[in-house]
């Protein structure tokens, strides 16, 4: 019996037409009717929704066959779960948090359960009996071993089988996953986040960051709702005898990724003396590793992990050892990365920081110059430098804003067909070579620029006159109301109105924390300190503020 059968059978079963069905799926009825005539399929979060209309698992309603014993009496229905819904552990980046408080051992096991089973069942798209196969890399952390191993536990439990890494960065593990056929990769890292901090992040099978509706089930595994799954003994089916998984040594895997970036430069780099910054983390073989094959004279910083000293006062959020080495030094460039180098920072010949934006520029006139800049446009937040948006005017290059997060910058690029997109922070994504930020390969494609232009970094970073600007952080009991308030919303249009074309005002809210960020930019540091000032005060006023006082 097909999907649409199946639906068509237990939905005249109801008693519901298909009006009734479509309203309560909230789909329009065209959509039942190509269903049950197999025109067409349900997505993965109307399944859920089918599956809770009529009582049953995701399991039981994928099945060829019906189940013997079908409950489809007052089925319960929760039109609000959706792939809209807020995650609740899974964040823009990840599950993340100190590890052994926010996110546990217990809870990556979990994890590795539900990725084991759900890559192996129906649900995820996959033919009957296929075998799960994961990848998995982490950073340098003391605790991505405990991580490492307990999400190999999970895994191999569930019948996945496993291919590790082991010290990669987050680009490497999307690369493997993309070009090897893997049904998702896991990379534990925290990024540029403190040793004690850890995460969990879950890349697809196209090597982009999962999809919410996968990350919406895995959270409802974590918090032991399973009635959406099928069970054995009150939890997911554990594999047995010859189906319990298989784990390999993958390192074949990262060296084909070095082999990978390496290909991708098209000059030597041996009269430069280039300088890595790899914040003891993810990158400290594998930067070398390139940098010395392209012929660079390199120096290299942040390169003796101790488990302990990750982003210690080092990489690219903390750039100033990087900056005055270069300096001392009289290196021609430096490029610091964070963690799990998705980041890249770099440093010019003088010691000045040259961030995202400058990159993202620099970048995207080299595209457009070889003819490779789609729609003439690239990807950015809105907390985007002023002065990177009139850089892009006046050479004539258009922007696509989103708000704060790589993974919203990497959904534009998709939907507008951009070759480019980043953050300030240093995510860069050059959609030709990889579907994620890639801080190495940021590093190659601007010693590229410098190589076949002829020019310094400064000189090419030049355009970007950087705003001064201020970001302040309200402390709120109440994020959304803040942003909503009338009396809030006509102060910060009076500041705009103020600072014109000179500059900008920004409120929004945090995705992690009980702040709303005011960001001003104008021409002085004086007035942006003032209207961050003059927002915030206002917001307190209005009786915003955390003890409500």
């Amino acid at each position: 019996m097909t999907l649409g059968e199946k639906i068509a059978v237990m939905r005249t079963l109801a008693n519901l037409s298909q009006e009734q069905l479509a309203e309560k799926l909230q789909v329009s009825r065209q959509s039942v009717s190509k269903w049950e005539s197999g025109k067409n399929a349900p997505d993965l979060t109307t399944l859920l929704k089918i599956a809770d209309v009529f009582g049953l698992t995701t399991d039981e309603l994928l099945r060829d066959e019906l189940p013997l014993s079908p409950t489809y009496i007052e089925p319960l229905f929760r039109p609000k779960e959706s792939v809209n819904e807020k995650l609740k552990y899974f964040g823009t980046d990840g599950f993340r948090g100190e590890a052994g408080e926010a996110l546990t051992a217990e809870q990556t096991f979990k994890i590795g359960r539900f990725l084991g089973w759900y890559f192996s069942a129906a649900l995820s798209g996959r033919p009957v009996n296929h075998k799960a196969r994961v990848v998995i890399g982490k950073d340098t952390r003391l605790s991505s071993y405990m991580f490492e191993y307990a999400i190999v536990a999970g895994l191999t439990a569930s019948g996945a089988d496993v291919y590790m890494l082991h010290v990669t960065t987050t680009p490497s593990v999307s690369y493997v996953v993309r070009q090897d056929g893997f049904d998702c990769g896991v990379m534990i890292s925290a990024s540029h986040n403190p040793y004690y901090d850890n995460g969990i992040k879950l890349i697809n099978a196209n090597g982009e960051k999962m999809e919410d509706a996968v990350l919406l089930l895995a959270e409802k595994y974590l918090d032991g709702d399973l009635r959406q799954f099928e069970t054995e003994n009150g939890d997911l089916p554990a594999a047995k005898r010859e189906k319990i998984g298989r784990i390999t040594d993958y390192t074949a895997g990262r060296n084909r990724y070095v082999g990978y970036l390496i290909s991708l430069a098209a000059n030597s780099y041996r009269p430069l003396h280039i300088a890595l910054d790899c914040a003891n983390g993810a990158s400290w073989m594998i930067a070398r590793a390139v940098f010395s094959a392209l012929g660079a004279n390199i120096s290299v910083i942040g390169d003796e992990p101790n488990g302990l000293n990750i982003n210690e006062n080092i990489g690219s959020t903390q750039t100033g050892k990087l900056q005055k080495f270069v300096r001392e030094n009289r290196c021609d460039v430096g490029y610091a990365f964070d963690g799990d180098a998705d980041r890249c920072i770099a440093v010019d010949n003088e010691g000045n920081i040259v961030n995202g934006d400058h990159i993202v520029y620099i970048l995207a006139v080299m595209l457009r110059r070889k003819g490779l800049l789609k729609n003439n446009a690239v990807a950015a937040t809105v907390m985007s430098n002023l002065g990177f948006f009139k850089a892009l005017e006046e050479a004539g290059i258009g922007c696509v804003q989103t708000t704060v997060g790589d993974k919203f910058v990497y959904d534009a690029m998709v939907e507008h067909d951009l070759s480019i997109g980043g953050e300030q922070t240093g995510h860069t994504i050059l959609g030709k070579y990889a579907s994620t930020g890639d801080g190495i390969l940021t590093a190659i494609m601007l010693t590229e620029c410098m190589i076949e232009s002829k020019k310094s970094l400064k000189e090419l970073a030049s355009p970007v006159k950087m705003y001064p600007q201020t970001v302040k952080n309200v402390t709120v009991k109440n994020k959304a109301a803040v942003t909503a308030d009338p009396v809030v919303r006509a102060t910060l249009e009076q500041i705009s109105g103020e600072l014109g074309d000179a500059g900008r005002i920004l409120l929004r809210e945090s995705g992690t924390e009980p702040v709303v960020r005011i960001m001003v930019e104008a021409t002085t540091r004086k007035q942006c300190d003032s209207c961050a000032a003059r927002l915030a005060e206002c917001i307190l006023k209005q009786g915003y503020n955390w003890k409500g006082e």
